[in-house]
């Protein structure tokens, strides 16, 4: 690999030189990885000490979680989803020093549970294999209104916090009522301030208000992180990790299941359609 080097460096020099006419083509090939493709032994040397760190490092307990942490399906309490999108609230006004209203997080992006017993690292790096970052921007609270709502049209409700959402009604006429945690209302008009992610902020993941965040702030912060440092200080302060406050949303077993079944509609018509 030494002896490698230098030759590298001077393909890549000679080509940024060379007209793309007048460079060779290129062909790609697809190779299967299986057992057939030997491993190279000087690669194997030179990664071993790092791939030894990170074993050692993975299987590291940290916390303990006596009741674990579940995201929850079909309705349930997804209380992983909870901790992270507190963390994440949390963390945000820490980094910016303003207050975060409300925070959303996208319940796909949890890839794992935290069972019952130790948590190690490796865990958290199992519930967040992505590396999506902490982004804090500003949306009105009509938009996010819209985020919720069509957060529990589409998925039943994502990770939320700081929000309550209470479905009541029938099946022909629901009422999703949304409101602060505390009970108190949103304001449609006012401009809060929102912690999310840097994939939901670009895409949306299917609901389009939440590409509309303003005067968004990255914070560098891979959203692992916030959950390798939470559960780290948990172990040094001898505290369990406990499933957070539930209740964010709220749907009575006929209304949930109509949602189930696509029965039950929660989006208001666009007046121009």
């Amino acid at each position: 690999m030494r002896n490698l080097l230098p030759l590298l460096v001077l393909g890549a020099v000679l080509g940024a030189q060379t007209p793309p006419s007048a460079r060779p083509r290129l062909e790609a090939q697809v190779l299967s990885v299986g057992e057939a493709i030997v491993e190279d032994p000087d690669v194997v040397r030179i990664i071993a000490p790092l791939s030894a760190e990170l074993k050692a490092s993975f299987g590291e307990v940290i916390a303990e979680a006596p009741q674990g942490l579940f995201r929850g399906r079909g309705g349930e309490e997804n209380f992983l989803g909870y901790w992270v999108a507190d963390l994440m609230r949390s963390r945000a006004a820490q980094v910016t020093g303003r207050r975060i209203h409300f925070a959303i997080t996208n319940s796909g992006g949890l890839r794992a549970n935290l069972r019952p017993g130790p948590v190690k690292v490796g865990d958290l790096y199992e519930v967040m294999p992505f590396e999506n970052e902490l982004v804090v921007a500003d949306y009105t609270g009509a938009e996010i209104l819209d985020i919720v709502r069509n957060g529990v049209q589409r998925r039943l409700g994502e990770p939320c916090s700081g929000i309550k959402a209470v479905l009541s009604g029938t099946v022909e006429a629901p009422v999703l009522a949304i409101t602060w945690s505390d009970g108190s209302p949103i304001d449609p008009e006012a401009l809060y301030a929102v912690a999310t992610t840097d994939y939901l902020l670009a895409s949306g993941d299917s609901i389009s208000s939440l590409r509309k965040g303003r005067n968004a702030f990255t914070t560098g912060l891979p959203l692992r992180q916030l959950l390798l440092d939470a559960a780290a200080q948990a172990g040094r302060l001898k505290r369990p990790l406990l499933p957070p406050a539930g209740d964010r949303f709220v749907f009575p077993p006929d209304l949930l299941q109509a949602l189930k079944e696509r029965r039950l509609n929660l989006i208001p018509k666009r007046e121009d359609s």
